[in-house]
């Protein structure tokens, strides 16, 4: 992985470009869980959303690198 994006001479941190993309992937899957209702089994909404933005950083870094599990 390159420190840095070149988006048309503007240097772009790699890890703020995949939190960035992470975030609205986060906010897409929010939405649909709320839609299909899945957040009544959930005890703590807020740190279920920041977990599960936390792997979705993971999984996207970790595709990124191409690293094996």
């Amino acid at each position: 992985m390159s420190p840095e994006l070149n988006l048309y001479g503007v240097f772009v941190p790699t890890l703020g470009a995949i939190a960035f993309f992470s975030f609205f992937l986060n906010v897409v899957v929010r939405r649909l869980l709320a839609r299909i209702g899945f957040y009544r089994l959930v005890w703590h909404r807020p740190l279920f959303d920041t977990a599960m933005y936390f792997c979705l950083f993971g999984a996207l870094t970790l595709s990124i690198n191409r690293i094996p599990l």
